[in-house]
């Protein structure tokens, strides 16, 4: 019934293994993740991999521990109690890097011994053969993005519901889904209450017992340095100036790299309170339309609360606004530091408005200081 849109199963893996190791990208990828070995090690490792536990386990949860050692300072979480054995969920995160919000996930899932998730995976992503089988290996489902005719989006939107709701009641497996269709590029984390309606449309029960089922836990991850921070600079300039913007030819692909080897600071995610039946019954008697509306407020103020926030959101918001109210929560080298990063832009000058380039980052990175609540995660935090 899903064989469109599933994951591989096990014995689709060994197949897409090898294909891996005979694909172009092959020997760049085996020294990255596994910069120790000789490329012969790896692909004798790689081709003696039958399960998509073992693809995790063995390889992306290698190349996790390699991203957070090559380009994050020190990665964080909290609020893991927050979850059990028990249950399956469906974590909700805000998103900001292509591959890394949810890869995290997986890392933090495997370090205290909870099963991984499947992973929504945009059908943009999948015009790529490497891409596909990496992904769908790595427990990853499809999720349309370009259906513009109206009565194809609704089919396709029900059809993924109904997979949700089977992932999570049937294939006892938790989701990682993103609060929005695409990453968030202007810092401005909100739940799309077109996707709480999504969620709806696969269950047949009343709308709070249909939510409630899902055990949705919405999760903040906070980055110092924005992933791709200046090609989202560019692409918000774009379409402020042309009212649209039209994705080059391997956009998301260097969009994937970027984020994997760009210098990302400290990372923070946290996994916020589930939203139970009780939170939400009170809204049984609201329209559709206030309904997915409240659900996704939930989400937002839990996610806002849970965020981090960094020096560089403090000092975007102060050079933004010309204060220095927030001063107390960064120094003065690292406001140096961070003046001089922006500098960046100015090799656009020939091309942009290079003033309106700083503006557009500078929001990027203070539009979190406007969100964050005065609530406080009080999860005990664990290093990596």
């Amino acid at each position: 019934m899903f064989s469109d849109i599933r994951p591989y199963n096990d014995f689709e893996v060994a197949e897409a293994m090898q294909r891996i190791v005979n694909s172009e990208e092959f020997v760049y990828l085996a020294k990255f993740v596994f910069p120790n070995k000789s490329i012969d090690e790896v692909k004798w490792l790689v081709q003696s991999i039958k399960t998509t536990y073992q693809f995790q386990t063995q390889v992306m949860y290698i190349a996790n521990k390699q991203i957070i050692e090559r380009s994050i300072t020190n990665f964080s979480y909290s609020g893991i109690e927050n979850i059990n054995h028990e249950n399956n969920f469906l974590f909700i995160s805000n998103h900001r890097d292509i591959m890394l919000d949810a890869s995290l996930l997986q890392l933090v899932l495997i370090e205290n011994g909870y099963d991984t998730t499947e992973i929504t995976f945009g059908s943009n992503l999948m015009n790529n053969n490497l891409v596909v089988d990496i992904g769908k290996s790595n427990k990853m489902f499809r999720v349309e993005r370009f259906n513009k005719d109206i009565s194809q989006f609704y089919q396709s939107s029900k059809h993924l519901s109904q997979y949700i709701h089977h992932t999570i009641r049937d294939k006892k497996q938790s989701i990682w889904i993103a609060q929005r269709n695409g990453r968030t590029k202007n810092g401005l984390d909100r739940t799309d209450q077109g996707i709480i309606h999504m969620f709806r449309l696969g269950d047949k029960d009343s709308r709070v017992n249909s939510i409630a089922k899902l055990n949705i836990v919405p999760i903040a991850i906070s980055y110092e340095w924005e992933p791709c921070d200046i090609l989202k600079t560019l692409e918000l300039y774009t379409t402020s100036e042309q009212n649209s913007y039209r994705k080059k030819e391997g956009e998301d692909i260097t969009s994937i790299i970027t984020g994997i080897l760009q210098p990302k600071g400290n990372v923070h995610m946290a996994l916020c309170k589930p939203i139970d039946k009780e939170d939400i019954t009170d809204y049984a008697k609201l329209s559709q339309y206030e309904f997915d509306k409240k659900i996704a407020e939930i989400i937002d103020s839990r996610i806002y609360s849970a965020y981090h926030l960094s020096a560089n959101n403090y000092i975007a918001y102060d050079l933004l606004n010309k204060t220095n109210n927030n001063s107390l929560y960064y120094t003065e080298e690292q406001k140096t530091t961070f003046i001089q990063y922006i500098t960046k832009l100015n090799a656009y000058k020939d091309y942009y408005n290079v003033d309106l380039l700083k503006q557009i980052l500078l929001n990027i990175y203070a539009n979190p200081v406007n969100s964050k609540k005065d609530s406080q995660n009080e999860c005990d935090i664990k290093n990596i």
